[in-house]
């Protein structure tokens, strides 16, 4: 019995250590890009299929690193782009877009983090289940948001995402074209591909 007592201390002092290592070597780390997004937007309309990029725009990240250097968790992240930022190849359908998203009084699309839930797939690779505030059109709506993330060879990590968005759901009347002729579907599909830095 003293022996077993003896072995269960000792196991206790062993988790013990384990976990007073893992929180010192557990680190928390900045990560940031601005106006080097790549971001496409896509859609449906009577007509054809239409979409819309930009570049510009921001995202901060905080996210713990462990002693092997793998990234845990992802404890913030604020995003926001203008939305006359994003443009196609026709002005006409910029306009439109821009009247739809009523960027005169509502100028930045955002999403904040609530919580974050990080799945390793591999060493350098996982991915990330975000749960957030989405603000499109001065309208914000719980959303949530699955991303590709890998860790580079530099640090910096290649991020990559999309999140089907549906118009009305923000009290955005889809953009019609050509006196209405042509129509717009109500779901679009907003995409990202980017690397951020510490």
């Amino acid at each position: 019995m003293l022996q077993l007592q003896k072995i269960a201390k000792a196991f206790f002092l062993f988790l013990l250590v384990q976990s007073a290592t893992n929180i010192v070597f557990a680190q928390q780390v900045k990560y940031h890009t601005k106006d080097d997004l790549n971001l496409v937007i896509s859609g449906t309309s009577t007509l054809h299929d239409w979409s819309m990029k930009g570049a510009k725009g921001e995202i901060n990240a905080l996210f713990t690193f462990n002693a092997a250097n793998q990234i845990t968790a992802l404890n913030t992240m604020s995003f926001t782009c203008p939305a006359e930022g994003i443009k196609s190849e026709h002005s006409a359908m910029d306009k439109n877009a821009y009247k739809a998203l009523k960027s005169d009084k509502n100028p930045a699309i955002t999403y904040t983090l609530a919580s974050a839930t990080v799945s390793p797939v591999n060493a350098t690779e996982f991915t990330v289940k975000c749960i957030g505030k989405l603000t499109i059109a001065g309208v914000t709506r719980d959303a949530d948001l699955i991303v590709t993330c890998k860790l580079n060879a530099d640090k910096s990590i290649s991020v990559s995402g999309s999140k089907k968005i549906s118009m009305k759901e923000f009290n955005m009347e889809p953009p019609t074209f050509m006196m209405g002729t042509i129509k717009t579907g109500n779901d679009v599909v907003l995409k990202l591909n980017l690397t951020i830095r510490k």
